[in-house]
Protein backbone atom coordinates (compact mmCIF):
# COMPACT_ATOMS: atom_id res chain seq x y z
CA UNK A 1 0.00 0.00 0.00
CA UNK A 2 1.94 3.42 -1.30
CA UNK A 3 2.50 6.16 1.15
CA UNK A 4 -0.77 8.10 -0.32
CA UNK A 5 -2.91 5.79 -0.15
CA UNK A 6 -2.15 5.33 3.45
CA UNK A 7 -2.48 9.14 3.86
CA UNK A 8 -5.91 8.92 1.95
CA UNK A 9 -7.45 6.30 4.58
CA UNK A 10 -6.20 8.32 7.35
CA UNK A 11 -7.27 11.75 6.30
CA UNK A 12 -10.84 9.71 5.89
CA UNK A 13 -11.07 8.09 8.83
CA UNK A 14 -10.28 11.43 11.19
CA UNK A 15 -13.00 13.31 8.55
CA UNK A 16 -15.18 10.99 10.31
CA UNK A 17 -14.43 11.28 13.78
CA UNK A 18 -13.93 15.43 13.39
CA UNK A 19 -16.14 18.26 12.61
CA UNK A 20 -15.46 19.95 8.97
CA UNK A 21 -13.44 22.84 11.15
CA UNK A 22 -11.86 20.28 13.13
CA UNK A 23 -10.70 18.52 9.96
CA UNK A 24 -9.60 21.46 8.14
CA UNK A 25 -7.16 22.26 10.77
CA UNK A 26 -5.79 18.50 10.79
CA UNK A 27 -5.58 18.30 7.14
CA UNK A 28 -3.84 21.38 7.30
CA UNK A 29 -1.48 19.98 10.04
CA UNK A 30 -0.92 17.01 8.15
CA UNK A 31 0.60 18.81 4.81
CA UNK A 32 2.57 20.70 7.51
CA UNK A 33 4.28 17.49 8.77
CA UNK A 34 4.65 16.60 4.87
CA UNK A 35 6.71 19.97 4.30
CA UNK A 36 8.79 19.33 7.44
CA UNK A 37 9.08 15.59 6.43
CA UNK A 38 8.73 14.45 10.27
CA UNK A 39 8.08 10.75 9.19
CA UNK A 40 11.55 10.83 7.38
CA UNK A 41 13.27 10.95 10.84
CA UNK A 42 10.67 10.19 13.37
CA UNK A 43 10.48 6.69 11.38
CA UNK A 44 12.95 4.35 12.21
CA UNK A 45 13.74 1.81 9.57
CA UNK A 46 11.43 -1.31 9.60
CA UNK A 47 9.57 0.90 12.52
CA UNK A 48 6.02 2.22 13.43
CA UNK A 49 5.28 5.53 11.64
CA UNK A 50 7.01 8.65 13.87
CA UNK A 51 7.47 5.87 16.80
CA UNK A 52 11.24 7.02 16.64
CA UNK A 53 13.91 5.29 16.92
CA UNK A 54 15.95 6.48 13.98
CA UNK A 55 20.05 6.94 14.70
CA UNK A 56 21.45 9.87 13.33
CA UNK A 57 25.20 11.12 13.21
CA UNK A 58 26.52 13.76 14.17
CA UNK A 59 30.25 15.13 14.31
CA UNK A 60 29.55 14.78 17.65
CA UNK A 61 27.99 11.40 18.14
CA UNK A 62 24.58 10.15 17.32
CA UNK A 63 21.41 10.76 18.39
CA UNK A 64 18.10 8.53 18.70
CA UNK A 65 14.94 10.87 16.84
CA UNK A 66 12.25 10.34 19.71
CA UNK A 67 8.64 9.33 19.71
CA UNK A 68 6.42 11.68 18.45
CA UNK A 69 3.28 10.02 18.54
CA UNK A 70 0.04 10.51 21.33
CA UNK A 71 1.40 7.64 23.77
CA UNK A 72 1.62 9.18 27.41
CA UNK A 73 4.43 7.28 28.34
CA UNK A 74 6.79 7.18 25.49
CA UNK A 75 5.29 9.90 22.95
CA UNK A 76 4.10 13.32 23.17
CA UNK A 77 0.45 12.38 25.00
CA UNK A 78 0.98 14.55 27.83
CA UNK A 79 2.40 17.79 25.68
CA UNK A 80 0.13 20.39 25.76
CA UNK A 81 -0.25 22.80 22.48
CA UNK A 82 2.41 25.20 24.37
CA UNK A 83 4.54 22.90 25.09
CA UNK A 84 4.71 22.12 21.22
CA UNK A 85 4.64 25.13 20.49
CA UNK A 86 8.28 26.36 22.57
CA UNK A 87 9.39 22.84 20.78
CA UNK A 88 9.14 24.35 17.31
CA UNK A 89 9.60 27.97 18.56
CA UNK A 90 12.21 27.72 20.93
CA UNK A 91 13.67 24.44 21.02
CA UNK A 92 12.64 23.97 24.48
CA UNK A 93 11.42 20.37 25.56
CA UNK A 94 8.19 19.55 27.68
CA UNK A 95 9.71 20.38 31.42
CA UNK A 96 12.30 23.07 30.27
CA UNK A 97 15.03 20.92 28.38
CA UNK A 98 17.31 22.16 25.64
CA UNK A 99 16.59 20.11 22.54
CA UNK A 100 19.33 19.70 20.24
CA UNK A 101 19.77 20.93 16.94
CA UNK A 102 19.61 18.11 15.35
CA UNK A 103 15.91 18.88 15.65
CA UNK A 104 15.71 21.47 13.35
CA UNK A 105 14.50 24.25 15.05
CA UNK A 106 16.80 26.83 13.90
CA UNK A 107 14.63 26.55 10.65
CA UNK A 108 11.13 25.44 12.20
CA UNK A 109 11.01 28.54 14.64
CA UNK A 110 9.80 30.01 11.15
CA UNK A 111 6.91 28.70 11.03
CA UNK A 112 3.86 30.40 12.84
CA UNK A 113 1.83 29.45 16.21
CA UNK A 114 -1.14 28.47 13.74
CA UNK A 115 0.64 26.42 11.89
CA UNK A 116 2.52 24.64 14.94
CA UNK A 117 -1.17 23.94 16.35
CA UNK A 118 -2.23 22.54 13.18
CA UNK A 119 0.71 20.08 12.93
CA UNK A 120 0.17 19.12 16.62
CA UNK A 121 -3.59 18.47 16.31
CA UNK A 122 -2.31 16.48 13.46
CA UNK A 123 0.01 14.17 14.98
CA UNK A 124 -2.66 13.85 18.05
CA UNK A 125 -4.66 12.07 15.55
CA UNK A 126 -2.15 9.43 15.19
CA UNK A 127 -2.42 5.92 16.58
CA UNK A 128 -0.04 6.02 19.66
CA UNK A 129 2.86 3.68 19.79
CA UNK A 130 4.70 2.53 23.00
CA UNK A 131 8.14 2.83 21.86
CA UNK A 132 10.57 4.21 24.59
CA UNK A 133 13.53 5.99 22.86
CA UNK A 134 16.94 7.38 24.51
CA UNK A 135 17.63 10.12 22.31
CA UNK A 136 20.88 11.76 23.93
CA UNK A 137 23.59 9.14 23.24
CA UNK A 138 26.31 11.46 23.11
CA UNK A 139 29.37 11.44 24.79
CA UNK A 140 30.40 13.63 27.30
CA UNK A 141 30.32 16.39 27.48
CA UNK A 142 28.49 16.85 24.17
CA UNK A 143 25.57 14.88 26.44
CA UNK A 144 25.60 17.72 28.77
CA UNK A 145 22.43 19.80 27.21
CA UNK A 146 23.28 23.28 29.48
CA UNK A 147 25.89 23.42 27.21
CA UNK A 148 22.93 24.10 24.16
CA UNK A 149 22.71 27.65 25.95
CA UNK A 150 26.02 28.49 24.59
CA UNK A 151 25.19 27.13 21.58
CA UNK A 152 22.13 29.17 21.29
CA UNK A 153 23.46 32.23 21.74
CA UNK A 154 25.76 31.70 19.25
CA UNK A 155 23.97 30.18 16.38
CA UNK A 156 20.27 30.34 16.84
CA UNK A 157 17.66 33.45 16.30
CA UNK A 158 14.43 32.87 16.97
CA UNK A 159 11.53 34.28 15.22
CA UNK A 160 8.80 33.68 12.61
CA UNK A 161 9.55 34.33 8.88
CA UNK A 162 9.33 37.98 7.73
CA UNK A 163 7.99 38.27 4.06
CA UNK A 164 10.86 40.93 1.67
CA UNK A 165 8.45 43.48 0.98
CA UNK A 166 10.57 43.91 -2.44
CA UNK A 167 9.82 40.30 -3.97
CA UNK A 168 6.61 38.58 -5.02
CA UNK A 169 4.17 36.95 -3.17
CA UNK A 170 5.40 33.48 -4.61
CA UNK A 171 9.12 34.15 -3.94
CA UNK A 172 8.23 35.07 -0.36
CA UNK A 173 6.59 31.77 -0.20
CA UNK A 174 9.52 30.02 -1.40
CA UNK A 175 11.58 31.38 1.05
CA UNK A 176 9.51 30.58 4.09
CA UNK A 177 9.52 26.84 2.53
CA UNK A 178 13.02 26.73 1.72
CA UNK A 179 14.44 28.65 5.21
CA UNK A 180 11.06 27.30 7.17
CA UNK A 181 9.38 24.03 7.45
CA UNK A 182 11.32 22.06 4.44
CA UNK A 183 14.59 23.03 6.66
CA UNK A 184 16.55 22.93 3.45
CA UNK A 185 20.00 24.58 4.75
CA UNK A 186 20.48 21.55 7.52
CA UNK A 187 22.06 19.73 4.87
CA UNK A 188 22.70 21.99 2.33
CA UNK A 189 24.87 24.96 4.75
CA UNK A 190 27.96 24.80 5.39
CA UNK A 191 28.38 24.20 9.54
CA UNK A 192 30.45 25.74 11.74
CA UNK A 193 32.97 23.79 14.34
CA UNK A 194 29.76 23.77 17.02
CA UNK A 195 27.87 22.64 14.17
CA UNK A 196 26.07 25.88 13.23
CA UNK A 197 25.08 27.39 9.87
CA UNK A 198 27.96 29.54 8.57
CA UNK A 199 26.83 32.97 7.97
CA UNK A 200 27.23 33.83 4.09
CA UNK A 201 27.58 30.33 3.05
CA UNK A 202 23.57 29.34 2.89
CA UNK A 203 22.65 26.31 0.93
CA UNK A 204 26.34 26.16 -1.09
CA UNK A 205 25.98 22.18 0.38
CA UNK A 206 27.70 20.43 2.97
CA UNK A 207 29.12 16.59 3.50
CA UNK A 208 26.93 15.01 6.16
CA UNK A 209 26.36 10.89 6.64
CA UNK A 210 28.77 10.02 3.85
CA UNK A 211 26.84 12.17 1.24
CA UNK A 212 27.58 15.73 0.04
CA UNK A 213 24.53 17.49 0.30
CA UNK A 214 25.15 19.71 -2.92
CA UNK A 215 25.05 23.26 -3.63
CA UNK A 216 21.43 24.66 -4.64
CA UNK A 217 22.26 28.43 -5.33
CA UNK A 218 22.45 30.10 -8.35
CA UNK A 219 25.84 29.56 -8.85
CA UNK A 220 25.89 28.31 -12.60
CA UNK A 221 29.16 25.91 -11.66
CA UNK A 222 29.01 24.59 -8.30
CA UNK A 223 25.27 25.18 -7.95
CA UNK A 224 21.84 24.76 -10.11
CA UNK A 225 22.19 28.22 -12.01
CA UNK A 226 21.55 26.46 -15.26
CA UNK A 227 18.35 24.54 -13.54
CA UNK A 228 15.67 26.27 -14.96
CA UNK A 229 12.30 26.61 -13.05
CA UNK A 230 10.48 23.29 -14.89
CA UNK A 231 14.04 21.63 -14.05
CA UNK A 232 13.91 22.47 -10.07
CA UNK A 233 9.96 21.45 -10.15
CA UNK A 234 10.48 18.17 -12.02
CA UNK A 235 13.79 17.06 -9.63
CA UNK A 236 11.28 18.05 -6.49
CA UNK A 237 7.96 16.31 -8.02
CA UNK A 238 9.67 13.26 -9.51
CA UNK A 239 13.44 13.05 -8.62
CA UNK A 240 14.17 13.29 -11.60
CA UNK A 241 15.05 16.17 -14.34
CA UNK A 242 17.66 16.74 -17.42
CA UNK A 243 20.08 17.44 -15.64
CA UNK A 244 20.10 14.43 -12.08
CA UNK A 245 18.18 12.20 -10.60
CA UNK A 246 17.83 12.27 -6.86
CA UNK A 247 20.15 9.58 -4.35
CA UNK A 248 21.06 9.32 -1.01
CA UNK A 249 18.90 11.16 1.63
CA UNK A 250 17.25 13.29 -1.05
CA UNK A 251 16.00 10.34 -2.63
CA UNK A 252 14.21 9.77 0.70
CA UNK A 253 13.35 13.88 0.61
CA UNK A 254 12.11 13.44 -2.67
CA UNK A 255 9.18 10.01 -2.03
CA UNK A 256 8.34 11.31 1.24
CA UNK A 257 8.28 14.93 1.31
CA UNK A 258 8.98 16.75 -2.09
CA UNK A 259 6.68 14.94 -4.39
CA UNK A 260 3.85 15.01 -2.29
CA UNK A 261 3.72 18.69 -1.92
CA UNK A 262 1.38 21.40 -3.81
CA UNK A 263 2.49 22.16 -7.43
CA UNK A 264 2.04 25.70 -6.34
CA UNK A 265 4.83 25.21 -3.61
CA UNK A 266 7.12 23.22 -5.92
CA UNK A 267 6.97 26.45 -8.39
CA UNK A 268 7.62 28.97 -5.02
CA UNK A 269 10.45 27.03 -4.05
CA UNK A 270 11.86 27.03 -7.69
CA UNK A 271 11.19 30.68 -7.75
CA UNK A 272 13.10 31.32 -5.04
CA UNK A 273 16.28 29.21 -5.27
CA UNK A 274 16.43 30.84 -9.06
CA UNK A 275 16.78 33.99 -7.14
CA UNK A 276 18.33 33.54 -3.90
CA UNK A 277 21.00 36.36 -4.32
CA UNK A 278 23.76 34.01 -4.16
CA UNK A 279 27.14 35.50 -5.99
CA UNK A 280 29.07 33.03 -8.51
CA UNK A 281 31.99 31.40 -7.75
CA UNK A 282 34.99 31.31 -10.49
CA UNK A 283 34.98 27.66 -11.84
CA UNK A 284 38.84 26.38 -11.87
CA UNK A 285 40.75 25.44 -14.65
CA UNK A 286 40.27 22.14 -15.72
CA UNK A 287 43.22 19.60 -15.46
CA UNK A 288 44.71 19.11 -18.81
CA UNK A 289 43.36 15.78 -20.67
CA UNK A 290 47.26 14.54 -21.04
CA UNK A 291 48.09 14.45 -17.74
CA UNK A 292 48.66 10.55 -16.50
CA UNK A 293 45.65 10.46 -13.63
CA UNK A 294 43.24 11.62 -16.32
CA UNK A 295 44.49 8.85 -19.36
CA UNK A 296 43.97 6.51 -16.77
CA UNK A 297 40.54 7.77 -16.02
CA UNK A 298 39.56 7.94 -19.32
CA UNK A 299 40.19 4.32 -20.07
CA UNK A 300 38.00 3.71 -16.78
CA UNK A 301 35.40 5.47 -17.62
CA UNK A 302 35.12 4.04 -21.26
CA UNK A 303 35.58 0.42 -19.89
CA UNK A 304 32.90 0.72 -16.93
CA UNK A 305 30.74 4.28 -17.50
CA UNK A 306 30.18 4.90 -21.01
CA UNK A 307 27.49 2.56 -22.03
CA UNK A 308 25.04 4.02 -19.30
CA UNK A 309 26.22 7.96 -19.10
CA UNK A 310 27.60 7.49 -22.73
CA UNK A 311 30.95 8.65 -24.01
CA UNK A 312 30.13 12.02 -24.07
CA UNK A 313 29.13 12.24 -20.26
CA UNK A 314 25.38 13.14 -21.18
CA UNK A 315 23.49 10.18 -19.52
CA UNK A 316 19.90 9.21 -20.52
CA UNK A 317 17.02 11.18 -19.57
CA UNK A 318 15.38 10.18 -16.11
CA UNK A 319 17.43 6.43 -16.18
CA UNK A 320 21.38 7.82 -15.95
CA UNK A 321 22.57 11.19 -14.83
CA UNK A 322 24.13 13.32 -16.87
CA UNK A 323 27.72 14.30 -15.79
CA UNK A 324 28.62 16.74 -18.35
CA UNK A 325 28.36 20.88 -16.92
CA UNK A 326 26.51 18.52 -13.55
CA UNK A 327 26.53 20.80 -10.46
CA UNK A 328 27.43 17.94 -8.15
CA UNK A 329 30.34 16.50 -10.42
CA UNK A 330 31.56 20.13 -10.23
CA UNK A 331 31.01 20.18 -6.77
CA UNK A 332 34.27 20.75 -4.13
CA UNK A 333 33.72 17.84 -2.45
CA UNK A 334 33.50 14.58 -3.76
CA UNK A 335 31.97 12.55 -1.50
CA UNK A 336 28.82 11.83 -3.18
CA UNK A 337 30.50 10.82 -6.16
CA UNK A 338 32.78 8.22 -4.38
CA UNK A 339 29.68 7.21 -2.28
CA UNK A 340 27.64 6.11 -5.44
CA UNK A 341 30.82 4.48 -7.27
CA UNK A 342 31.58 2.47 -4.45
CA UNK A 343 27.99 1.59 -2.83
CA UNK A 344 25.95 2.03 -5.48
CA UNK A 345 22.84 4.01 -5.76
CA UNK A 346 18.87 3.65 -6.28
CA UNK A 347 16.44 6.61 -6.74
CA UNK A 348 13.30 6.95 -4.86
CA UNK A 349 10.15 6.42 -6.88
CA UNK A 350 7.53 8.31 -6.61
CA UNK A 351 3.91 8.41 -8.06
CA UNK A 352 4.59 10.87 -10.96
CA UNK A 353 8.24 8.45 -11.54
CA UNK A 354 7.14 4.81 -10.69
CA UNK A 355 10.39 3.50 -11.81
CA UNK A 356 13.29 4.27 -9.89
CA UNK A 357 17.02 3.45 -12.06
CA UNK A 358 19.72 1.85 -9.84
CA UNK A 359 23.57 2.02 -10.17
CA UNK A 360 25.67 -0.85 -9.01
CA UNK A 361 28.50 -0.75 -6.18
CA UNK A 362 31.96 -0.88 -7.70
CA UNK A 363 33.79 -1.36 -4.66
CA UNK A 364 34.37 -5.20 -5.12
CA UNK A 365 36.19 -4.41 -8.19
CA UNK A 366 37.30 -1.32 -8.02
CA UNK A 367 40.90 -0.29 -6.23
CA UNK A 368 41.22 3.31 -4.45
CA UNK A 369 43.67 4.75 -6.71
CA UNK A 370 40.80 3.47 -9.37
CA UNK A 371 38.12 5.23 -8.26
CA UNK A 372 40.49 8.30 -7.79
CA UNK A 373 41.38 8.23 -11.77
CA UNK A 374 37.77 8.21 -12.96
CA UNK A 375 36.18 10.49 -10.83
CA UNK A 376 38.97 12.93 -11.36
CA UNK A 377 38.35 11.98 -15.35
CA UNK A 378 34.71 12.56 -14.99
CA UNK A 379 35.00 16.13 -12.92
CA UNK A 380 37.66 17.71 -15.56
CA UNK A 381 35.84 16.36 -19.09
CA UNK A 382 33.04 18.05 -21.00
CA UNK A 383 33.19 21.55 -19.57
CA UNK A 384 33.40 20.36 -15.95
CA UNK A 385 36.29 21.60 -13.71
CA UNK A 386 36.57 20.36 -10.14
CA UNK A 387 39.47 19.66 -8.24
CA UNK A 388 41.63 15.82 -7.84
CA UNK A 389 39.91 13.20 -6.24
CA UNK A 390 42.60 11.74 -3.68
CA UNK A 391 42.74 8.07 -3.50
CA UNK A 392 43.00 8.81 0.44
CA UNK A 393 39.72 10.02 0.29
CA UNK A 394 38.04 7.24 -1.10
CA UNK A 395 40.09 4.85 1.03
CA UNK A 396 38.99 6.82 4.11
CA UNK A 397 34.73 6.87 2.52
CA UNK A 398 35.63 2.53 2.15
CA UNK A 399 36.51 2.39 5.52
CA UNK A 400 33.10 4.29 6.60
CA UNK A 401 30.61 2.79 4.55
CA UNK A 402 32.23 -0.82 5.74
CA UNK A 403 31.18 0.45 9.19
CA UNK A 404 28.01 1.54 8.65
Amino acid sequence: MTAAVVAGLTSLAVSQSLGDAEFNVVDRGRYLSILGDCSACHTAPGGRPFAGGLSIETPFGDLITPNITPDRDTGIGKYTQKDFQRVMSEGIGRGGYHLYPAMPYPAYTKMTADENAALFAYLQTLEPVKNQVEVNQLPFPYNQRWSLFAWNALNFTSGIFRPDASKSAQWNRGAYLVEGPEHCGTCHTPKNALGGDKDGEELQGFVIQGWNAPNITSDKHKGIGNWSADDIVAYLKTGANRFDLASGPMAEVVTKSTSRISDSDLAAIAAYLKDSGETPTVAPVAIAQSEPVMKAGAALYSDRCSGCHTPAGEGILKLFPKLANAPLVNADDATSLIHVVLAGSRTGATDAVSTSPAMPAFDWNMSDDQVASVLTFVRNSWGNAAPVVKPADVAKLRGYLKDQ
